[in-house]
């Protein structure tokens, strides 16, 4: 039986720190995972605002989308580095709008909630990268391999996100 999710009103903290987590290893992760859940159980508190684009089931599926492509394209020889500066910036603008939604939705602020995303998107876009060519150096393991087992992570977690929220 699949539930249906929800973001806790009592504490949305460890969720944001999470969806900014995805957001370091895949960009659009983060904002897929959050927009899937609100588009599922609006608030009250995105309707006027403007992250309400967040709750909108279109949205939601354009963001999957969007991160089927990024798995897809994470494997080719010409994607650059998460950690080049276009990258980390998209990555902490992906996390921050994932916490803003989220914050937003829990009726607490929405600035708390971007600037805890975009960190924790910051450093594990930092952390990600690393461990992963230390994966890729210390075992037999080729780097498109590793991607893949960190796109099962993420989309693992992803999926976790939406059902124990």
């Amino acid at each position: 039986m699949i539930m249906k999710s929800k973001f806790k009103p009592s504490g949305p903290f460890w969720q944001v720190i999470s969806l900014g987590m995805l957001a370091g290893m895949r960009s659009t992760s983060a904002p897929a995972v959050a927009s899937h859940i609100l588009s599922d159980d609006h608030s009250n508190h995105l309707s006027k605002s403007p992250l309400n684009f967040m709750q909108s089931k279109s949205v939601a599926n354009a963001l999957k989308a969007a991160l089927a492509g990024e798995l897809i394209t994470d494997k080719l020889p010409f994607t650059p580095d998460r950690i080049k500066t276009s990258s980390v910036i998209v990555r902490c603008l992906a996390g921050s709008l994932a916490g803003a939604s989220v914050y937003k939705a829990c009726k607490e602020s929405p600035v708390k909630g971007a600037l805890l995303g975009g960190t924790a998107a910051v450093l594990s876009t930092f952390g990600s990268f690393y461990l992963r060519k230390a994966v890729v150096s210390g075992t037999k393991l080729s780097d498109p391999v590793v991607g893949a087992i960190e796109d099962a992570l993420v989309l693992t977690a992803g999926a976790a996100l939406i059902y124990t929220a």
